[in-house]
């Protein structure tokens, strides 16, 4: 059976990486999706490759946010599951951090966050019903060396998602996060070998994390097989954080 038989998601981010494999995963599931996504291009090619909607969206803009959830709820009748994976890294240590730097990353990571849950939230609470499960990180719980931006973010997210998990259980609306740990995304592509094979080495598993395998745990928690888990962060790390 379908986990998620004609349920309607957002997907942020949903163009490449973690976010096309969670579309991906969706579909099989027999979620309706569509995938908001900055780059127009990746977008556009995704959403031909799968079958699926798209849309521009800037996560920062707020008045973006709201008139694209509009339109999907117009178009489809209903909003069901939220998956906030939109996200950036710009690290630098807190000594060279930049002004600019610090805000790029607040505003999609964190702000983009609050704004596309804010957007889908009168849809969700007219229906009584919704998923939101929201992209933390590891380093979110833990910390990472040049990385404050970041981290900032990851932590405020897991924040969020227990204060709306407070908010929003009423309106049967459960809000969750995940933390992936290290992810075999485009970007590690930039890394050098010798880094890749550092964490491979700090991980019990003794590999990197595949973003299927954070679909699937977007999938799960969307799912109404945890219709009575919100307010958690469910840590996808392959134990590195042990």
């Amino acid at each position: 059976m379908q986990r998620l038989s004609e349920k309607i998601a957002i997907i942020t981010g949903g163009a490449q990486g973690i976010g096309k494999a969670t579309a991906e995963k969706f579909i099989a599931e027999g979620a309706k999706v569509i995938i908001w996504d900055l780059v127009k291009e990746a977008g556009e090619k995704t959403a031909k490759e799968l079958s699926i909607d798209f849309e521009q969206v800037d996560t920062t803009d707020s008045q973006a946010v709201k008139a694209a959830a509009k339109k999907a709820h117009t178009q489809y009748g209903r909003i069901d599951i939220l998956i906030n994976n939109a996200g950036i890294t710009q690290d630098a240590t807190l000594a060279k951090m930049t002004d600019e730097q610090w805000q790029r990353v607040l505003n999609v990571n964190l702000n983009g966050v609050f704004y596309c849950t804010q957007a889908v939230l009168p849809y969700m609470s007219e229906q009584q019903y919704g998923r939101i499960v929201n992209a933390s990180s590891v380093v979110g719980i833990y910390g990472n060396f040049g990385q404050t931006n970041y981290v900032a973010t990851k932590a405020g997210v897991i924040g969020m998602t227990k204060t709306w998990a407070k908010e929003l259980g009423k309106k049967g609306i459960t809000v969750n996060a995940v933390a992936p740990g290290f992810i075999a995304t485009e970007m590690v592509k930039s890394i050098p070998q010798k880094v890749i094979d550092m964490l491979e080495s700090k991980t019990p598993l003794g590999r990197m994390g595949k973003p299927e395998e954070i679909a699937n745990a977007y999938a799960f928690l969307a799912s109404d097989e945890a219709s009575f888990i919100s307010g958690t962060c469910l840590s996808v790390d392959g134990a590195v954080t042990l």
